[in-house]
């Protein structure tokens, strides 16, 4: 098959400042990583290595870049996908390392378990020689200013974000070669959230799904509302019944309508189409074209070709 491979930067209101960042970070992710896919990578591969890049990428909230929680700590979370064999690893409320993504691929294919959390997690991957970062490798001046901004805010919410400020959760779906999908979501939450939250981007069927026989998707928005609808998981189930944009349309729709839930959503059908979609102000993500090459887009209306 022809391999395909996208990828997500958040879904908020991008400002006009940051835009090029975004819309540069993630189209990096895909030219480095297409060619890759081209020449045989599997799809899991290929979706760990497009969210390392996003994870290093200081422009998101993920890895490096993650928002700071209420106690001033940055908790991350993160899932990956097989959609050969619906295998998945996830892993949350980690620290100190840079690329939770990998973590959780570590934790599919080393244990007999498909999820593990904070201190149970940390205490895995240290025995199993993961790199550890210090905090400040993930910290940075404008997360930090942000925070110093609403720690003691009485009126911030999290749910805030979604209007002034970022909410960069990265993610990524392929199909390689073989017609193996794949997909991987990566974040480092929500601002000041309590110390143990977890949102929906390292649940099963809410912050990805992959299934070779019903599509892949990779979520990005408000995690709480997202759960509620599991969105990746309701997108790929309606590509059975409607077109790719019309499902990806309608999963969001549901997130609104039922949940009054905001974000966003990249998906691949299982015969090898796109499917992206969007209720907030801006979603940042790029793909690769076969006749256009790579493509990114700030919002589902406007892709452009990337050559910057």
């Amino acid at each position: 098959m022809q391999p395909l491979l996208i990828v997500h930067g958040g879904a908020w209101n991008i400002p006009p400042k940051l835009q090029a960042a975004h819309l540069r970070g993630c189209a990096q992710a895909v030219r480095r990583v297409y060619p890759l896919l081209q020449e045989g990578l599997p799809a899991l591969d290929a979706v760990e290595q497009a969210v390392n890049i996003l994870e290093e990428d200081p422009t998101f909230d993920a890895g490096r870049g993650a928002f700071l929680n209420a106690r001033g700590e940055i908790e991350l979370d993160a899932i990956i996908m097989d959609g050969r064999t619906l295998q998945f690893g996830a892993v949350a409320a980690v620290q100190n390392i840079l690329h939770p993504v990998s973590a959780a691929r570590l934790i599919m294919e080393k244990t007999e378990h498909c999820f593990l959390v904070g201190k149970g997690a940390q205490e895995f991957l240290w025995a199993q020689g993961f790199p550890e970062v210090p905090p400040e490798t993930l910290l940075t001046e404008r997360e930090l200013a942000f925070y110093r901004q609403i720690r003691e805010d009485p009126h911030f919410t999290t749910r805030r974000p979604f209007d002034p400020s970022p909410q960069d959760t990265v993610g990524a779906v392929a199909l390689d070669r073989e017609g193996n999908l794949a997909a991987a979501t990566s974040t480092g939450g929500t601002p000041r959230k309590m110390p143990g939250r977890v949102g929906d981007s390292p649940l099963p069927g809410a912050g990805a799904w992959a299934d070779n026989q019903h599509g892949a998707a990779s979520a990005t928005g408000w995690g709480e509302a997202i759960m509620q609808v599991l969105l990746s998981r309701t997108v790929c189930d309606l590509f059975a019944t409607q077109t790719p944009r019309k499902a990806a349309r309608q999963a969001i729709e549901i997130l609104h309508t039922r949940v009054n839930g905001r974000g966003g959503l990249i998906a691949i059908t299982p015969d090898g189409e796109y499917a992206f979609h969007h209720n907030t102000r801006k979603m940042a993500f790029a793909l690769y074209h076969p006749e256009k090459g790579v493509l990114a887009g700030i919002d589902q209306e406007h892709l452009t070709r990337f050559s910057g």
